[in-house]
This record gives structure tokens, C-alpha cells and sequence, in this order.
């Protein structure tokens, strides 16, 4: 008779055992009997490549190595004790799950982006029920998200022997996140077989636009210029008059060629002087030339008047000395 009990143990004990696409996998199935029979076991695949398989008195092993979609499906195990015999079985899953997952718009802008896409490419199964999609902000799923749709399908281009796989896209309407957006808001896929749950994270930046240049340049300290703005008068042949407006201007009277000297005068570091009430070095030898002729004449006037006293005025004479 055929029995499903306990005397034959399958490793591992699950009835459905996923395993990544290229990987390898190994099923031992052992059957302990009671009487003096000996035991017999054998897997056997039902519409599948069966894989290699291995027995001795204790039991059997099957291994799949570099796993593919076409090892999926049921393997049997079966077993027998003299006339009783035992079976179970095992469902395999193949799967592709690689760490390739992309965003659009790859950075948001904050206020303009509202939509954002997320794509996971290469992978199997593509099903709902297995591949799901969630915007997280830090560990937690973002509230207030739209799904726009159900998830979109599509098959990769296969390569040369090559299983076929896809590529799923989740879209989404973001609720306002302000400005800046957070730093932690990231798309996630998972992927979800029986015993076994996958997760992968793709962040979604905030986009950096080619203003924020400028706009550092316009909001950094600019260094100190080293060249006067009024460098060009002092370098014209002609400069204007810097004199004030209620000052008639006169060419080539003394103040104005006073003004221009005094603009054309260059400091150190090629400064333009300003305007200050002191002389300018150009005007300090005329006051001294001007002064010393005042001071010379000055002093001739005292020598004279020290050599050459004036003469004492003569007294009329007396009548008489008119009538002698």
C-alpha cells in the first residue's frame, strides 16, 4: 500500500523551496524502517529535469546545480518498507532577484516632480504575488502615495541561452514633501517566496540644478578688490573735474590744474587718492615756493628800511627869518 506518514524525511522539510536562478540546491530523502525489510528510496520529477541523484541504504539525495527556470516544478520521494510504500513531495521555485533597481526621474525637483517611477529589471517571478513595490521615508512607507495603475510588465531582451526574465515598473503620485526633500526617501522592491522574503532600496535624491553655482557665487563673500574704481580717471589724459557742482569751472585756471594733478597722482598698490583736506604732494612745493618769495621780500623790505632811514621832516622857518 501507499502511505504519506512520517517514516520518510525530506530535507529541507518545506513543501515549497525557493532557489536563486544559477544557484545550486540539495534534497535528502531518508526512510527509516521498522521491520527486518530493507528500504528502498528513489526521487523521481514529475515534467522536469530531475537533476543528479545519489542513494545508498540510508537514503537518496538529488542535487540541482546552476539552477534554471526549466529545473522549476515538483520532485517526488519515493520510498518503501518490504510491501509499504511512503512518498512526498517537493515544489522548487526558481528565481532572479538581482540588485538592479533604477528611478525616474533619477532626482526630484522639489515643487515641480510629483510623479516618480521605480523599476526592477531581471527578475522572476513577475507576478503581484510575488513582486511588490513601496516608497519608504526612512523605514517606514511614505502615507499619503497614489499608486498611478497596476505595476507594468515587460520581457527583457533575452542574451544567447539565456531564461527569460523582466522588468517591473510601480508608478506613483507623491504627496507635497516640501523643501528640501527628505534625505531618506527611497523606493523598495521586494520580492516575496514561500520561506523566503527579499528587499532591495534604490534612494531617490533631491536634484541639484546647474543654478546653485551662481547662486553660491552671488552668496559668497567676495574678496577684497585690489583695483580702485576710480583707476580709470587716474590713467585718462584727460580726467574729469571732481570739483563740487557749486564751483564754476574755469580750464586752465589754478584750481582746476590743481584737481587734476591731485586725481592723477597714483598711491602705492595703484590706489586712486581720495579727496582729502590735506595737500596732495603735488601741491606742497608751490605753498613753500609762494611762502619763501613772501618771507624773501619780507626781509628785504626790514633791510632796506634798517640801511635807508627816512629823513626827519624839515620845520617851517619863523617870520622873521623871512623878513631878515
Amino acid at each position: 500500500g501507499l502511505f504519506l506518514g512520517q517514516p520518510l524525511q525530506v530535507e529541507p522539510p518545506e513543501p515549497v523551496v525557493a532557489v536563486a536562478m544559477g544557484a545550486s540546491l540539495r534534497f535528502a530523502c531518508r526512510l527509516a524502517c521498522a521491520g527486518p525489510g530493507a528500504a528502498a528510496v528513489q526521487w523521481r520529477g514529475l515534467d522536469t529535469s530531475l537533476g543528479e541523484v545519489q542513494s545508498d541504504a540510508r537514503g537518496s539525495v538529488l542535487t540541482v546545480r546552476n539552477a534554471s527556470l526549466s529545473a522549476a516544478g515538483p520532485r517526488v520521494c519515493v520510498g518503501s518498507c518490504g510491501n509499504v510504500t511512503f512518498q512526498k513531495t517537493v515544489r522548487l521555485v526558481v528565481y532572479a532577484f538581482p540588485d538592479q533597481l533604477s528611478v525616474s526621474p533619477a532626482a526630484l525637483v522639489p515643487g515641480v516632480d510629483r510623479e516618480v517611477a521605480c523599476t526592477a529589471h531581471k527578475v522572476m517571478p513577475a507576478g503581484p504575488d510575488a513582486l511588490s513595490f513601496s516608497l519608504l521615508l526612512g523605514d517606514r512607507e511614505l502615507e499619503g502615495v497614489q499608486t498611478l495603475g497596476s505595476p507594468e510588465v515587460e520581457e527583457e531582451e533575452p542574451q544567447e541561452d539565456e531564461d527569460p526574465l523582466f522588468h517591473v515598473t510601480e508608478r506613483w503620485l507623491l504627496p507635497p514633501l516640501g523643501t528640501p526633500i527628505p534625505p531618506a526617501l527611497h523606493c523598495q522592491a521586494t520580492m516575496r517566496l514561500p520561506g523566503m522574503e527579499l528587499s532591495h532600496r534604490q534612494a531617490i535624491p533631491e536634484k541639484t540644478t546647474a543654478l546653485f553655482p551662481v547662486l553660491h557665487s552671488l552668496t559668497s563673500p567676495e574678496p577684497p578688490d585690489t583695483t580702485s574704481p576710480e583707476l580709470p580717471y587716474a590713467t585718462s589724459p584727460e580726467p574729469p573735474d571732481v570739483t563740487s557742482p557749486e564751483a564754476p569751472h574755469k580750464q586752465g585756471s589754478m584750481g582746476t590744474c590743481c584737481s587734476e594733478i591731485h586725481q592723477a597722482v597714483p598711491t602705492e598698490g595703484g590706489m586712486a587718492p581720495k579727496s582729502s583736506p590735506t595737500p596732495g604732494p603735488a601741491q606742497l612745493p608751490t605753498d613753500l615756493w609762494t611762502g619763501s618769495v613772501v618771507l624773501a621780500l619780507l626781509l628785504l623790505s626790514f633791510l632796506a628800511y634798517r640801511l635807508h632811514p627816512p629823513a626827519s621832516p624839515r620845520l617851517p622857518l619863523p617870520q622873521s627869518a623871512w623878513a631878515g
